[in-house]
């Protein structure tokens, strides 16, 4: 269980909103904490790109050679500094 402290205001708009929806003041306030939960905690870029985290198995295709190719960069660049 956890308390929460309102100032005067905003506890009298929870009673009317109450009031009005004919719910509890407790759900009310346990929708609301869930949606700035998911508000805030949906904004990490992690879970929005679960589907495309991963390892991809290929042959390779065009970047088969990437790796040639970067290190012959490196060796020619070393070669001029020389």
């Amino acid at each position: 269980m956890k308390s929460v402290r309102l100032n005067k205001a905003l506890e009298a708009r929870l009673k009317e909103a109450a009031q009005v929806s004919g719910e509890p003041m407790s759900n009310i306030i346990r929708q609301a904490i869930e949606e700035r939960c998911m508000h805030i905690l949906g904004q990490r870029l992690a879970p929005r790109l679960v589907d495309m985290i991963g390892v991809v198995h290929s042959d390779g295709g065009r970047a088969r050679g990437t790796g040639k190719a970067f290190v012959e960069v490196l060796r020619s660049r070393k070669r001029a500094d020389r």
